[in-house]
């Protein structure tokens, strides 16, 4: 009689490998209306569809307007990438601004969620003699440096091969990783922060039977002060301490090559703040970015999904 779909702007609900390719949601919707049920979709931050289904009276809506127990969202603050670059305030991935926070919000004995949206130790190898970078021979997209197996892996089809010795152009060994992956986040707060715990949550960590629980219960616990991760962390986790979210660059995910790009980085944005402050004190939300007044950064700190899903529409 009811089917409910937490999270119904959810990208995972979308079967792209293998076929058949189905909308887990859209589905359900199907289904129901096969047995006469009621759905009850969930979210935070609604697909743009979801919504426009609303707005034209096909779905009816609900809206919980503040956050259980009355506790106040989250500050959202953006650190500008260029003028911390040209001031020399980067460590790594980190603006001087995050440490300080970091810094900060460990004090407290409370705990950070660190959101980088690339596994891997680095996105890409690139020779800096010709420019070239290895790419996967069956998905046409760059391989990705993984640190602990010394290989480059295709994400998309498994692929992959040992660190080449020399460039498969023109054949000279000046290969240099560029751009930073979760491995490499990992290995920079261990480097800040020797004496903090820290962990890591994305598809490389996670494959084992129990790894993804053993990693929850770890950061539940408190045993793990520094979480970093994919958009594994992003999925609704209800953490009562978790005083700091930090994302390290807010702008792959506003560049990504796809319609949906603004969409999904509002969503992403919106759900990672989410994880900061869910208990008394109130949440710290850092977001680093070379495009600080970017609409849909601006639209995620005044929490403006109607303004977003207008623009979205257009």
């Amino acid at each position: 009689g009811l089917v409910v779909v937490d999270e119904e702007h959810e990208l995972s609900y979308k079967q792209f490998d293998p076929s058949p390719r189905y909308h887990a949601r859209d589905s359900a919707i199907v289904l129901a209306g096969i047995h006469h049920a009621k759905v009850l979709l969930g979210s935070a931050t609604p697909s743009v569809e979801s919504s426009y289904n609303c707005l034209s009276g096909k779905y009816g809506l609900v809206k919980l307007i503040e956050r259980f127990g009355k506790v106040e969202l989250p500050e959202i603050v953006t650190v500008d990438l260029k003028i911390a670059h040209k001031k020399k305030q980067v460590k790594g991935g980190f603006t001087r601004a995050l440490i300080k926070e970091m810094d900060k919000t460990l004090a407290m004995d409370k705990q950070i969620i660190l959101f980088q949206n690339q596994r891997g130790y680095a996105p890409v190898m690139e020779c800096l003699n010709c420019g070239h970078t290895p790419h996967c021979n069956q998905c046409d997209v760059t391989l990705t440096y993984h640190q602990y197996t010394d290989q480059l892996k295709c994400h998309y089809c498994g692929y992959q091969i040992k660190v080449p010795e020399k460039c498969h152009a023109c054949g000279l060994q000046n290969l240099s990783s560029k751009g930073v992956g979760t491995q490499q986040i990992q290995e920079q707060v261990l480097a800040l922060f020797p004496e903090v715990n820290v962990a890591r949550m994305d598809w490389d960590t996670t494959r084992g039977k129990w790894a993804f629980d053993k990693l929850i219960h770890s950061f539940a616990t408190k045993e793990v002060k520094v979480l970093v991760g994919t958009q594994m962390i992003v999925k609704g986790l209800d953490f009562q301490n978790v005083h700091l979210v930090g994302v390290l660059n807010a702008d792959h995910l506003m560049n990504f090559p796809d319609f949906r790009a603004h969409e999904r980085t509002y969503q992403m944005l919106s759900q990672v703040a989410g994880r900061a402050g869910r208990k008394e004190l109130r949440g710290k939300v850092l977001i680093q970015t070379y495009q600080p007044n970017h609409p849909i950064i601006n639209e995620v700190i005044e929490g403006n999904y109607d303004k977003m899903f207008k623009q979205q529409l257009k």
